[in-house]
């Protein structure tokens, strides 16, 4: 089994509805994605996939999410805004066109982060 891993950043705000503490109130995160894939076979130049290619795809969810109210955000007027729902978020956005999808973690501070995978 082969695997490879990418990392991106994007900034956003947002507020945890629900919840009782600092988070309900609205502030911000330098958010560190990390995207890993998995295969079993390598392509015709040697790779799972080309690095630049799997950035360009992960850039262009997270373009999406950066210096954005994530609140305003229609997937997040359903779930909140979670470290746990932006994962899945850009899982989602990504399972049908890369291939061998593990998961992505999103890292919301230095300390802290969560992970999707299926």
């Amino acid at each position: 089994m082969y695997k490879i891993k990418i990392e991106a950043n994007f900034s956003s705000a947002h507020n945890l509805r629900g919840y009782r503490g600092r988070c309900e109130d609205l502030h911000g995160h330098n958010w560190r994605v990390e995207l890993s894939l998995a295969s079993l076979r390598l392509d015709k130049t040697g790779m799972v996939m080309d690095f630049k290619h799997l950035k360009k795809k992960l850039n262009a969810v997270l373009d999406k999410l950066d210096h954005k109210y994530l609140n305003d955000i229609a997937y997040f007027k359903r779930v909140n805004p979670t470290s746990e729902n932006i994962a899945k978020l850009i899982y989602d956005s990504l399972k049908s066109s890369v291939r061998g999808i593990l998961s992505v973690t999103v890292w919301e501070n230095e300390t802290s982060c969560a992970t999707y995978e299926e």
